[in-house]
């Protein structure tokens, strides 16, 4: 599924507009300033009971091989985001016992 087809999906669900859904995806997804990245942007966590947890994880600094030449490298530390699924998502998503 696509952003298009998941703003489809929300205006078919909540009898939104497009144009209606379209801002709500945006204000929670937008990569630049939406919610979920804003609040990442602080520290903190988004927590989404059932559904799952995003949040920061910090990686330190080590050394990796370049693939070309074979020599070593610093790779420095970095921040990323990550999404953790909750119990409920992950239940739901199992394939079920035949």
């Amino acid at each position: 599924m696509n952003k298009s087809e998941l703003i489809q999906m929300l205006s078919n669900r909540t009898k939104m507009t497009k144009a209606d859904s379209s801002r709500a995806v945006d204000a929670l997804f937008n990569p630049t300033n939406g919610i979920v990245t804003d609040t990442l942007k602080k520290g903190d966590k988004v927590q989404i009971t059932g559904f799952g947890t995003f949040e920061t994880r910090e990686r330190k600094a080590r050394t990796g091989r370049n693939p070309r030449t074979g020599r070593e490298i610093k790779i420095g530390p970095t921040t990323s985001a990550s999404f953790r699924p909750g119990k409920a998502l992950k239940d739901n998503v199992k394939p079920s016992k035949r």
